[in-house]
């Protein structure tokens, strides 16, 4: 008989599920009760699984909140995190990154983890560099790497990919993601959002087009 692709053990292929599990109740947790309200057990319990479970998808809680993070981030820019094809219009492929990236930093879970890392900052500069490093950095790294290849191919003109993937990220993110951090405005109608969208993308191509 086959062994199950579920089952756990050394050596064995861990379950998919209990780990998409995890990462879900860690979000939730994370943005809800903070990082140090989030205890190891307090995940398990959410996520439906043993403690140990948890530990054995992930090593520590520094590590499931890296992992955390990163997840949300590839979930809402997928084209970030994967190679885009050879032959899409740089125009279309800014457009569709600087909508997800929209959405992602705009979105009632990161505005909370944004507020929570603000508020910690100061207390756990090693848990703001965590965070950093899992999040806004993987991003800019990868907005980089796309950058630098568009240049290659001509269709954005040479120059410092890694400023130039800082100005096309900062101008999406805008005015509007401050205002809603300190909760003075409501978020944006998808009209809006896509409007200053397109307008960004505009903006960055008539700087960087050769």
């Amino acid at each position: 008989m086959s062994q199950t692709p579920h089952s756990n053990g050394p050596g064995r292929p861990k379950d998919l599920a209990k780990r998409q599990a995890i990462l879900e109740a860690a979000k939730r947790l994370f943005v809800s009760k903070g990082y140090d309200g989030s205890s190891m057990e307090a995940i398990a319990a959410e996520a439906g699984v043993s403690k140990l479970t948890v530990y054995s998808h992930f090593t520590d809680k520094e590590t499931l909140f890296c992992e955390a993070v990163q997840a949300k981030c590839a979930e809402q820019l997928p084209e970030l995190f994967h190679e885009p094809s050879a032959d899409a219009p740089v125009e279309t492929l800014l457009l569709t990154i600087a909508r997800g990236f929209n959405r992602l930093i705009n979105s009632h879970e990161a505005i909370a983890l944004s507020r929570l890392m603000i508020a910690q900052g100061g207390q756990n500069p090693q848990l703001s560099q965590l965070f950093f490093d899992a999040g806004p950095q993987r991003v800019l790294a990868q907005m980089e790497r796309l950058i630098d290849q568009a240049q290659r191919n001509g269709t954005l003109r040479a120059g410092d990919a890694r400023s130039a993937a800082e100005h096309f990220l900062m101008l999406v993110q805008g005015c509007t993601h401050f205002r809603l951090l300190i909760g003075c405005i409501e978020p944006p109608s998808a009209e809006d959002a896509d409007a200053h969208v397109r307008e960004v993308v505009e903006l960055f191509l008539r700087a960087y087009r050769p």
